[in-house]
This record gives structure tokens, C-alpha cells and sequence, in this order.
């Protein structure tokens, strides 16, 4: 497995930039990345609207190995690297996807998103995946990724009413394919999160993996969510 990264690190002076919406994303894309944002009806994150409503809908879809948090066999063979000790895999072979996940997380329903696991007790401490289509075929097709990152963290994943800081971005490239991982906190009257965001293109489709906490836990739970960023994988449908 041939592996290569660029990292660009601002964790020592983050800072907010606001850019306008690009016409690389369609309002169906826009829709379908985030609701929330894009039709500008309700001031909170999806986090804390899926926690207060407990309203969250997704297509639960687990194909062959599927979620393993039960399964005491280990698909090692689908992936080439081992799996971490103290998590396990969640595979898609239909969408054509996987990613780590905690192994004492449970899955759940998440409104617009095809897969969610959360911590069993805190809430907001919780990893997704959503995906929508796109003639698109690589990550760098959607412009320079700072411009890219700025706009997703100000302009998508945030709402009305948070500030957005990026604190690191970072691109590698896994068997030829690219991957965009940023490290970002969005700001609230109330609370602030703290996630990964991770996106990639393949298979007519743009991936986007979530994994967030609440910031005054994030130094604590930091590395171990930063593990399941960098475990995500699209494969070939």
C-alpha cells in the first residue's frame, strides 16, 4: 500500500477566515452535505440537534462483515494494515467504504447520514459518514484545498450562530487516491466541538467522515479520534 501526506499545521495560531460559497458545490450538493447550513433553518449544529431531538434518521445498511462490535472474527484481509487494539471496523461493501470506530461505541441513527457510531454515554462524542454524487474524481478537483477546508468549516459544517477555527489540514495519498483531513472547532454561546473531518472522491460519489468531540475533552480523546480519521478508505465498487 503506497502512502504519502502533506501536512499544514496551524495548531499554534488558529484562526477564523470566512469565505463565500464557490460554484464548485450545487444546491443539491450543498442540501445534501448539510441540511442544517444550507437551508438556514435551525441555529444549532447537527450534533447538538440529533442529541436534544433524538429525531435522527439514516439508512442503516451493514453488508457482509458489516459492523463488528459483536463479531469476535477480525476482517483483517479487507484492509491491509492491522486493526488497532480497542477498535473495530465498520465495512460498506455496497457504497464502497470503511472506517475504525471505538470498539465500546454503538451505532446509531444520524438524519443524512449513511453509517454513525457515539460514545455510549457522551453524546456529542460520535463519528459519521455521509456521502453524496458528484462527476467529480478526485479531491483536488474541487479547488485548493485551504480555499476548499475554509469554505466547508465556515460556510457547511457551521451554523449561524459559530465561529469556525482551523487548526491543521493535511492530504495523503493511499493507492492513489487522494484524502483531505482537517482539524477544526466550531464555536457556540453555549459549547464549543472540536472534530476531524476527512473527504475523498471515488466511485461517482464525495465521502465526507466526521469525528468530533466537545473541546474540553479533546485533549484527552484527541489521538484515539484522530485514529479513526485516518482509518477511513473508499473501495472500489
Amino acid at each position: 500500500m503506497a502512502v504519502s501526506s502533506l501536512s499544514l499545521n496551524f495548531a499554534s495560531k488558529p484562526f477564523t477566515y470566512n469565505l463565500g460559497v464557490r460554484g464548485w458545490i450545487s444546491p443539491a450538493e450543498c442540501a445534501a452535505v448539510s441540511i442544517t447550513k444550507c437551508s438556514k433553518i435551525a441555529a444549532l449544529d447537527e450534533e447538538t440537534q440529533c442529541a436534544v431531538s433524538g429525531n435522527c434518521k439514516r439508512r442503516a445498511l451493514i453488508l457482509g462483515m458489516g459492523a463488528l462490535t459483536l463479531n469476535p472474527l477480525r476482517p483483517n484481509l479487507l484492509l491491509a494494515e492491522e486493526i488497532p487494539a480497542k477498535y473495530d471496523i465498520f465495512v460498506d461493501k455496497v457504497d464502497g467504504y470503511s472506517y475504525y470506530y471505538p470498539s465500546d461505541w454503538r451505532d446509531f441513527d444520524f438524519l443524512g447520514h449513511d453509517s454513525a457510531f457515539k460514545d455510549r454515554s457522551l453524546q456529542l462524542q460520535n463519528v459519521r459518514l455521509s456521502f453524496i454524487p458528484t462527476n467529480k474524481t478526485d479531491v483536488r478537483d474541487l479547488g485548493p484545498m485551504d480555499e476548499v477546508v475554509f469554505h466547508l468549516i465556515n460556510d457547511v459544517y457551521s451554523a449561524p450562530n459559530q465561529v469556525a477555527d482551523l487548526l491543521d489540514m493535511q492530504e495523503k495519498n493511499i493507492d492513489g487516491r487522494n484524502y483531505w483531513t482537517f482539524e477544526y472547532v466550531l464555536t457556540s454561546p453555549n459549547f464549543s466541538r472540536a472534530a476531524f473531518a476527512t473527504i475523498a472522491i471515488g466511485n461517482g460519489r464525495y465521502y465526507t467522515l466526521i469525528v468530533g468531540a466537545n473541546q474540553r475533552r479533546w485533549r484527552r480523546y484527541r489521538n484515539m479520534l484522530k485514529v479513526v480519521a485516518d482509518s477511513f478508505k473508499v473501495m472500489e465498487i
